[in-house]
């Protein structure tokens, strides 16, 4: 089936029109028809190959909110008319140990991406979002349960949802515990949204002064310009976590030293250079743990969708036309979106 999308042939040329095949359904496929697709910083890097590896054409996002147009004949979690998502995986080995606990996330063999994966489909690897139409295996589909009107607002939970809302729930973020969120963009936005809703209190920290306001419209209880040393040091030893969503390389001993014994620091923004290697004895004397993580499986995927849905969360975001992707690039470098770009699809059609 030939639809239309958006992307690019090239690192060094702009993203545009083009037509794209997709697979008509097999048994086990949910065809969807896309409605709004996120921009996550990850396209970026991949369209113009700043990160390595990048086949073309590529057609990026795995940010995806649609209807259902079409299953396949063992389809049973799905019918037509279904408001569906899909976000950054569409397959795994579904054998290793990490995909039988619901960690596709970790596959032990490499999950299947949403796009910039190889596959049996032409053109030879995964082609996203940036579409009207994509067809998935149902064992990848999620549900949407937010109401119509916010199903823009709801496909960044797709990516930057579930990549707060995973590690949160794994070090079991709660009532009673001091939660930091470090950086306020398309990530570290959600992550505050989503540490208030689990009844944490929450500390926003940001470099920048005049984020201040926006940080607590968010739900933060304070916030720390982290340039002044003066409102940084009454939090030192206090937090039991620190979600580090900065993708960019800083100072990590900074957050490690404001962390209780025990306390954790866990990053889930990947910079582009490594980040200075951390004082290992703020570690060692404090019992202190420093850790990543990376998104969810598609359980907890699932599980994130149902809590934001419950709790009213949705990103706060910019809808745009997929003719401004380019410029949308060069604002999200800058830091100029609050918090994160979605893509009308139906703009394709122009």
């Amino acid at each position: 089936m030939r639809v239309a999308a958006y992307g690019a042939y090239a690192a060094d040329r702009p993203l545009q029109p083009m037509h794209i095949e997709r697979r008509v359904p097999g048994v086990r496929d949910v065809q969807i028809e896309i409605a709004y697709c996120g921009v996550c910083h990850s396209d970026l890097h991949t369209v113009r190959s700043e990160w390595p590896g990048t086949r073309y054409p590529c057609v990026p996002g795995h940010e995806i909110v649609g209807q259902v147009s079409a299953v396949g004949s063992e389809v049973e979690r799905f019918k037509i008319g279904d408001v569906v998502g899909v976000g950054c995986m569409v397959d795994s080995c579904r054998v290793c140990a990490s995909c039988a606990q619901g960690l596709e996330q970790y596959c032990e063999r490499g999950f299947v991406a949403t796009y910039n994966s190889p596959c049996k489909d032409a053109p030879g690897h995964t082609l996203g979002g940036y579409s009207q139409r994509i067809v998935v295996d149902q064992d990848f589909v999620l549900s949407i349960r937010h109401p119509r009107a916010q199903l823009a607002a709801v496909a960044p939970l797709l990516c930057a949802g579930i990549t707060t809302y995973s590690p949160l729930r794994h070090w079991r973020v709660g009532p009673g515990m001091k939660v930091g969120v470090v950086g306020i963009g398309g990530l570290g936005h959600m992550g505050i949204k989503l540490a208030h809703a689990m009844g944490a209190q929450v500390v926003a920290f940001t470099s920048s002064e005049h984020k201040r306001d926006a940080a607590l419209t968010l739900g933060a209880d304070a916030v720390v310009v982290t340039k002044n040393a003066k409102e940084m040091k009454p939090h030192a030893r206090s937090f039991d976590f620190i979600l580090d969503t900065v993708a960019a390389s800083h100072d990590l001993d900074a957050f490690a030293r404001l962390l209780k014994r025990d306390g954790t620091l866990c990053l889930v923004g990947v910079p582009e250079h490594p980040h200075p290697e951390p004082n290992i004895g703020t570690l060692i004397f404090g019992r202190r743990a420093l850790a990543g993580s990376l998104i969810g499986g598609i359980a907890e995927t699932q599980e994130m969708l149902d809590f934001c849905a419950e709790n009213g969360i949705v990103a706060d975001i910019e809808l745009i036309p997929a003719q401004r992707i380019d410029e949308a690039y060069d604002r999200m470098q800058k830091g100029d979106v609050k918090y994160r770009f979605v893509i009308d699809a139906a703009s394709l059609e122009r």
